[in-house]
C-alpha cells in the first residue's frame, strides 16, 4: 500500500515538475535578477553593484519619481471604480433582462473591442478625443461648445482608453456570476418584504462580489502596468510609473532605477493580490 501510494506521489510530482522549472527559469529567477539589479546605481554609464537601497529611497523622495507612482495609482483608482460602477448594470440587464437564446449575441457584442489590437484602440480613441476628432465636431454641431477643448494628453483621456477596455472585461466575470445565481435568491427576498432596490443591495450584489473583486484585480494589474494607452492618450505631461520605466530604460540607460521600479509595481500589484485574496477565495468555493 505504502509502495502505491509512493508511486502515485511520484507521478503527480512528475506532472507538477515542468510547471515548477517554467516558474523558476522565466518568474523567480528573473524577478530575482531585477531585484538584485535594483540594489546597484548607475555611475557614469556603469552600473555598479553597490547592494544598497538608494534608487528605493530616491522614488520616495525625487518628487518626479513619487509623482508617477501616485498618478499611476490615482489613475488605476479611478478606473476601476469607474468600470466597476459601468460593468454591474451592463452584465445585470445581459444576465437578467436579454432573453437566454440572445445572450451570447449580447456578450459576444460587448466583447469587439477584444478583438482588435491594443494599439489600435488607444488609436482609435485619439482619432475621437482629438481637438478636430469626432467628438469635438459633434459637439460644435449640435452647438454645445463654440470651439474645441483639450482632452487629449489629459488624464481623463487616458481614463477613457482603459475604462473602454476594462469595461467588457468586468462584464465578463460579473456576468458570470449573475447566470448562476438562482432566482429563487430574489423570490425568498420578495417573499420577506425586500424591495427591488433592498434585493439588489442586500442579496444580488453581495453573492456576485467573488466576480466583481476578480475583475477589479485584473483590472487593477493589467491598468497600473500598462504603458501604451498612458503614452498614447495621456501624452507626457503626467507621467506613469510604466512610462518612468521606460524613460529610464531608452533615454538614461539607468537600468537599477528601472529595476526599482518595477519592484515597487511589483509590491504593489503584491498587496492589491492579498487585498483581494478573500474574494478570489470565494469564487473558488
Amino acid at each position: 500500500m505504502a509502495s502505491i501510494e509512493t508511486t502515485e506521489r511520484r507521478r503527480a510530482f512528475g506532472f507538477v515538475i515542468p510547471a515548477l522549472v517554467w516558474t523558476v527559469a522565466f518568474f523567480i529567477l528573473p524577478f530575482a535578477a531585477m531585484v538584485l539589479l535594483s540594489l546597484a546605481h548607475l555611475d557614469g554609464r556603469e552600473v555598479v553593484q553597490s547592494f544598497d537601497l538608494g534608487n528605493y529611497t530616491r522614488i520616495f523622495t525625487d518628487p518626479s519619481l513619487f509623482k508617477g507612482l501616485r498618478v499611476s495609482l490615482e489613475i488605476t483608482a479611478v478606473v476601476t471604480v469607474i468600470s466597476v460602477l459601468l460593468a454591474w448594470p451592463l452584465a445585470w440587464i445581459i444576465a437578467m433582462q436579454v432573453p437566454q437564446r440572445w445572450q451570447r449575441l449580447a456578450i459576444m457584442l460587448a466583447v469587439l473591442p477584444f478583438w482588435t489590437s491594443y494599439v489600435v484602440r488607444s488609436y482609435a480613441w485619439a482619432l475621437v478625443l482629438g481637438q478636430s476628432g469626432v467628438l469635438m465636431q459633434a459637439m460644435m454641431a449640435v452647438g454645445l461648445i463654440d470651439e474645441p477643448f483639450q482632452v487629449m494628453a489629459t488624464r481623463g483621456a487616458t481614463i477613457i482608453g482603459f475604462v473602454h477596455f476594462f469595461v467588457m472585461l468586468l462584464t465578463l466575470t460579473i456576468y458570470s456570476n449573475l447566470i448562476q445565481l438562482s432566482p429563487n435568491y430574489a423570490r425568498a427576498a420578495a417573499d420577506l418584504g425586500a424591495g427591488t432596490w433592498n434585493t439588489l443591495r442586500l442579496v444580488i450584489i453581495p453573492l456576485t462580489l467573488p466576480g466583481i473583486m476578480t475583475g477589479a484585480f485584473l483590472t487593477f494589474v493589467l491598468c497600473i502596468g500598462d504603458y501604451i494607452t498612458p503614452q498614447i492618450l495621456g501624452g507626457n505631461n503626467e507621467l506613469t510609473m510604466p512610462q518612468l520605466i521606460m524613460l529610464q530604460l531608452g533615454r538614461r540607460g539607468d537600468f537599477p532605477m528601472a529595476s526599482a521600479l518595477s519592484v515597487v509595481l511589483m509590491v504593489i500589484v503584491t498587496l492589491a493580490y492579498a487585498a483581494s485574496a478573500r474574494w478570489l477565495k470565494m469564487e473558488r468555493v
